[in-house]
């Protein structure tokens, strides 16, 4: 609605547009304004004026003629003398001169629902809901403000407004209070627009007909904007203030007469404190109003005594002047006043003493010696002195206005206390409220000072309320004092966490696509794009009240695999009881059955409630929120990967840029964390370090850190020392990493070398003294590293690990390779397990797929080149057969790492292999070479056949690129290789539109016409191709060079083939933009090539390192789950494997590479050392924050502001006594003067002497 103003007609436009037609034709309907319809003469008029204030040819002729009812009505009444009619001031305000902003006004009666205007401002003009509403009462018209009554508008009340996110409501006008008010929100609106989150509005509620330039207003339409013009800003006048967000103009058919918005205003107050605050009503507490009297006329009284019945909190600020020192004088002075209470109950009326009336009225007559009826002002001060514990008195010009919202805290409490049960603490409403302002300072001073013993029930809508609304300090301070989160988050309340998701969220749409799934319905969730339009913001109205109720953690499920992948099982189906379904459609029918049914599982507690409170926390992008359950969570390490993943997935799907980026800042501090914590880990002890990396987690869905880290993308994570020690110490198996590779090559062609002392071995003893020479952190005599479970390096270590573990009768968790064993498992002899130690080990492996793969290479080059024999039955050759067999055995290994390794599900395997780009060239290669062998069975199809072969070649050669990526050299080049290919396809871009413009144009000058195709795509595309590189025919380009080319200019001969001659006459032209075309590609894009390629070269050079040990990994987890025996005589080890997995049925061990699963005493053991660990990391980093130059001049601020403040109070303790100094000088001088004049009477004798001084100092003499 605000950008409506432009007459462009984009598709924005027409929305707004169309937005403010709705509204023009549903408010007038609703909201009316009243017209005074009555005629009623005002006697000091003499008859040209109203009571209402309008002239008498203002109103109806009808009203005019009846003057006999205006004979007899004395008094006017809006309700009874005004009609009602449909508004016609309404929509947006633009004040001339001023910002752009707009603001939203509404002219309506007096009688207009609360509800109706209160939903109209939140719903439809998109006020937040407000977490306070302090309305400013008094201080209208044209009376001085006083200075120090600024400092507190503007220092206190408006800060702390600000702090809470409150609204303010005044009456809106440029005179008085309201003045100062608006000047005080622009200021700070200013001076904080981007860093505070909660805004203030400023409301203003004014009459209608005492505001000026109000026709300006009128337009029966709606006006989106009306423009409203100010004549003199800088004077006091009622005209409006366009520092106000809104304003609401009552009318009541007055024209000129103040009080007119007082019963409205009234009304809406009550009606906003029965409303809830937080996000849609989430808050633990009704919305806090209270009203704040600023001097204020006598007329003030009444509103006082009405709203102090309805238990409406008043803050007095006592000095400003008229009302307000008025009632703080009664408060304060007459406190010690008796107060007779009447014997009936019934409405518990006081019956005030008659002293005590008799002092009210003294200073009614007082502060307000011209009001005429003080009886009335009497009764009505009496009425309010019996609420007075409603009433707080606020001496601003002595305290000041730094502790303002403190003071404003207390007024609610006291407030709340009258008003709560008897059953409830005393203090929770001062701690729902400090929640509600998000005020943890004042309750760590207040509530949780140590003095005050919390239950569980008083912190529980709390913690609620602080984890729905976005405040980590209180949930970390709800869980310092006493909340079990244990008893508190179950799943139900899990699932109303997520209900509780603001729509427009990328999570919110997430969930909702989830739903639809679930539920059934044709509705597609709406776009993350399309959320502007008004048709998805109803859509998304609807939901609230919907299907978001219904969600349930079926479909956080759902989004949680959609981000996570195949990366770790499904969140949450242990709970819904789908943890042995598998299928997907099984899963959605069986949990569909499930909700409709009795859902008794909400009532269980969360299992893991820490690590769903962190993921909930990730989800939404709430980074203090997320870190802090991080910091609460087990397995630190895993977790950190877990919520960069999630945040990395999620940033690809956001369209907002501000909030993708503040997702990616978020991923990549918690792979920081994850990488700090590690080091920690790492430098602790190296053996629980490396069990950390490959431990199973039940909480993240059986998966390890690094599956996680690959998942993530978490290159820093991966380069760390100890993620790469395990890889080499996993790469090389038993033999030492420092082995040269010639000793592997000379021992790979000769086997028996490996009983030699070549290659050195690490063995068990030697390990096992290494272990034992640790220093042991758990106590003497007992072996810490037993206790954290196996770490898996190589095959002999797994076939020892299951042959323990299969015992019936093992008393001990399998432990560290070379720790000591109760029942260790039996020794292979020395020839059977050196074998294995050589030949299983991955870099073994690796060496023998090289060695064969160029083996292939050689023999597919040698058919291709010398051995290609025809169709049958002349061909195929041996040589030939030998290729076939040698693909088959390639195919074979491809089909066993994609369906038979690992435990996903058949469509996931699929999916995770055509993830890879050497997976996708293997496929190429493989079904060209299919291609190729099946056309070159034929005749008909030989050439095409070899011809494919030849082609399928190079992708076979290009596939040896990836087998280098294990060279710590080589392997960041083939990276930077990859990434100038990126590169290189947008030079192609640029070129080929320049090239087949030069083409073209080049083409048509040089010959007019040749319609042979051929001959056309060679000289339009290939040869300005070859001109780049210097190949420019120059005879043909430039007719000044003989050609001898035959040729003919017959049109007849041309289409039949013949060569066309050149066009003479445009030649020139021909050579101009040969000289433009070489200057434009061989130095503009050729540098322009070279250039980016130096870019990218120079940017991953500088993280080459990172990149290499990332894609390290890949190839590791490869070849330690192949078989030792490289293609073709891999078809053995196939063979091998399938009689023990299908006629043996022995399990495979290498099923879960890199996995490894604790249970019990062991898992407990190794997340408390993992814990320990995160906790020394996080004091250390306290400390260096705590160290740090801006934590240093936060202490010294605030120790500066505790001495300014004492210096303030040593002030008025200065003050007060040299009050009390003077009060003493005075009743000194009045008792001497006493004395002496009853010294100097006759009229009696006194019996002794008039007392003399005594020493001041009476130990001063004894002293002496």
């Amino acid at each position: 609605m605000r950008d409506t103003e432009g007459e462009g007609g984009g598709g924005g436009s027409r929305d707004k547009i169309s937005k403010s037609e709705k509204d023009q034709s549903w408010i007038p309907k609703i909201i009316k304004k009243r017209v005074c319809t009555t005629f009623v003469e005002d006697s000091f008029s003499n008859g040209a004026l109203c009571q209402c204030g309008g002239a008498r040819d203002a109103h109806a002729s009808v009203a005019l003629g009846d003057y006999f009812s205006t004979a007899i009505v004395n008094h006017w009444d809006s309700a009874q003398h005004s009609s009602e009619y449909p508004t016609d001031a309404f929509g947006e305000l633009q004040f001339a001169g001023a910002s752009k902003r707009h603001s939203y006004y509404l002219r309506l009666s007096w009688d207009t629902p609360p509800s109706m205007v209160y939903t109209l401002m939140t719903a439809h003009w998109g006020l937040p809901s407000p977490n306070l509403v302090v309305s400013v009462v008094g201080g209208e018209g044209r009376t001085k403000v006083k200075t120090w009554v600024r400092e507190v508008l503007r220092q206190g009340l408006v800060k702390a407004s600000q702090s809470t996110g409150a609204w303010i409501l005044t009456a809106g006008l440029r005179e008085g209070v309201g003045r100062c008010v608006g000047e005080a929100v622009r200021d700070h609106a200013t001076a904080a627009s981007s860093v505070s989150l909660n805004k203030v509005v400023a409301l203003g509620i004014a009459s209608w007909g005492l505001v000026h330039n109000r026709e300006q207003l009128v337009n029966p339409q709606g006006s989106f904007p009306a423009k409203y013009y100010v004549q003199n800003p800088s004077r006091d006048s009622c005209c409006l203030d366009n520092n106000y967000q809104a304003f609401l103009l009552v009318d009541d058919g007055s024209v000129g007469r103040r009080g007119g918005e007082t019963g409205f205003r009234a009304k809406l107050e009550d009606y906003i404190s029965h409303q809830r605050t937080g996000i849609w009503g989430s808050g633990s507490i009704d919305i806090p109003v209270l009203c704040m009297l600023v001097s204020g006329e006598a007329s003030m009284l009444e509103r006082v005594d009405l709203s102090l019945k309805t238990s409406m909190p008043w803050l007095v600020l006592a000095g400003s002047g008229g009302m307000a020192d008025f009632l703080s004088d009664v408060l304060e002075n007459l406190s010690s006043a008796p107060v007779v209470q009447s014997s009936g109950e019934g409405d518990s009326e006081a019956g005030p003493s008659v002293d005590l009336k008799d002092r009210v009225a003294e200073r009614v007559k007082k502060y307000f010696p011209a009001e005429a009826e003080t009886d009335k002002l009497v009764e009505r001060a009496l009425s309010i002195y019996q609420n007075r514990d409603l009433i707080t008195i606020y001496h601003g010009e002595q305290e000041g206005p730094n502790d303002f919202d403190t003071v404003l805290l207390k007024t609610l409490v006291g407030a709340s206390k009258q008003r709560a049960s008897v059953d409830a603490s005393p203090y929770n409403e001062e701690l729902k409220l400090a929640v509600t302002w998000n005020r943890v300072d004042i309750a760590k001073s207040e509530l949780f000072n140590g003095d005050i013993h919390w239950r569980y029930e008083d912190l529980e809508d709390s913690m609620t309320d602080a984890l729905v609304n976005d405040k980590p300090q209180f949930v970390r301070l709800f869980t310092e004092n006493g909340l079990n989160i244990l008893d508190y988050l179950t799943y139900g309340r899990l699932e109303n966490l997520y209900r509780s998701v603001a729509d427009g969220t990328l999570l919110y749409q997430l969930l909702q696509r989830r739903l639809v799934e679930r539920l059934g319905t044709a509705a597609v969730a709406p776009a993350p794009s399309n959320m502007e339009s008004p048709s998805s913001k109803v859509a998304a109205e609807n939901m609230q009240s919907g299907p978001v109720m219904e969600l349930t953690l079926f479909e956080v499920s759902g989004v949680l695999e959609f981000l996570m992948g195949d990366v770790c099982q499904p969140f949450y189906y242990d709970a819904l009881g789908l943890e042995q379904i598998t299928s997907k459609r099984r899963a959605l029918r069986r949990a569909s059955k499930l909700l409709r049914g009795e859902c008794l599982y909400r009532e269980r507690r969360c299992l893991f409630p820490w690590a769903s409170l962190f993921i909930w926390a990730v989800l939404q992008n709430r980074s203090e929120m997320a870190t802090f359950f991080w910091e609460m969570a087990g397995e630190s390490v895993l977790s950190a990967l877990s919520g960069c993943k999630m945040l990395r997935e999620l940033s690809k799907y956001e369209v907002e840029t501000e909030t993708k980026l503040s997702m990616k800042e978020l991923a990549q501090r918690f792979e920081n964390l994850a990488h700090d914590v590690f080091s920690s880990c790492y430098r602790s002890n190296e053996s629980r370090s490396f069990t950390l990396l490959i431990r199973k987690s039940p909480v993240w869905g059986g998966t390890t850190c690094l599956q996680m880290g690959m998942g993530a993308d978490a290159r820093l994570f991966f380069s760390h020392d100890g993620v790469q020690s395990l890889l080499s110490q996993i790469w090389w198996g038993d033999m030492k990493r420092n082995t040269e590779v010639w000793k592997l090559l000379l021992t790979f062609f000769c086997p028996l070398l490996c009983y030699t002392n070549l290659i050195s071995f690490r063995n068990q003893e030697d390990q096992q003294q290494e272990e034992e020479g640790k220093p042991n952190e758990d106590g003497p005599g007992r072996d810490s590293d037993s206790l954290y479970g196996t770490t898996v390096f190589s095959f002999s270590d797994i076939k020892h690990i299951e042959a323990d573990s299969q015992g019936p009768l093992t008393p001990r968790t399998p432990t560290i390779r070379g720790t000591p064993q109760r029942r260790p498992p039996p020794k292979r002899p020395f020839i059977v397990s050196r074998w294995r130690q050589f030949w299983f080990a991955p870099v073994t492996s690796f060496l023998g797929n090289v060695l064969m793969y160029f083996l292939f290479l050689l023999l597919f080059a040698y058919v291709l080149l010398v051995d290609f024999k025809p169709p049958p039955p002349a061909g195929p050759a041996i040589t030939e057969y030998v290729l076939y067999f040698w693909v088959f055995t390639i195919v074979c290994e491809e089909i066993r790492e994609t369906f038979f390794l690992g435990t996903m599900t058949w469509r996931q395997r699929i999916r995770v292999y055509i993830q890879d780009v050497w997976n996708k060239c293997d496929l190429t290669a493989i079904i060209l070479f299919v291609i190729g062998l099946i056309c070159r069975m034929f005749h008909w199809s030989y050439g095409f056949g070899r011809d494919v072969l030849c082609v399928d070649y190079m992708v076979f050669t290009l596939r040896l690129i990836h087998i280098f990526a294990i060279h710590k050299q080589l392997g960041p080049k083939i990276i930077i290789v990859g990434k100038m290919m990126k590169d290189v396809f947008f030079f192609l871009f640029f070129l080929g539109v320049w090239l087949m413009a030069y083409g073209v144009a080049n083409q048509a000058l040089i010959y007019s016409y040749d319609p042979r195709l051929d001959r056309i795509f060679r000289r339009v595309f290939y040869r300005p191709y070859l001109h780049i590189f210097g190949q420019i025919p120059v005879e043909e380009m430039d007719v000044g060079k003989k050609w001898d080319m035959p040729c003919t200019p017959n049109i007849t001969l041309i289409e039949d083939g013949a060569e066309p001659c050149r066009t003479e006459y445009s030649n020139w032209l021909v050579v101009i933009l040969l000289v433009v075309y070489l200057l434009v590609t061989n130095i503009l894009l050729i540098n322009l090539l070279i250039a980016m390629f130096s870019y990218t070269f120079s940017e991953v050079q500088a993280n080459s390192d990172i990149y290499w040990k990332f894609q390290r990994y890949n190839l590791i987890v490869q070849y330690h789950s192949r078989p030792s025996l490289a293609p073709p005589f891999i078809i053995l080890s196939h063979i091998n494997l399938f009689i023990k997995r299908t006629i043996r049925k022995v399990p495979s061990v290498k099923i879960h590479h890199f996995v490894l699963q604790l249970k019990g005493k062991a898992a407990n053991r190794l997340m408390t050392w993992e814990t320990i660990q995160k906790e020394d990391f996080l004091t250390a980093q306290n400390k260096i924050q705590k160290s740090s130059d801006s934590e240093r001049l936060k202490r010294m601020s605030v120790k500066v502001d505790g001495l300014v403040k004492h210096l303030t109070e040593s002030r008025d303790f200065d003050h007060r006594l040299r009050a009390l100094e003077n009060e003493m000088e005075y009743c000194s001088n009045a008792l001497s003067w006493i004395v002496d004049t009853l010294a100097q009477g006759s009229t009696f004798k006194p019996p002794r002497p008039p007392p003399t001084i005594r020493d001041a100092f009476p130990c001063s003499s004894s002293l002496t």
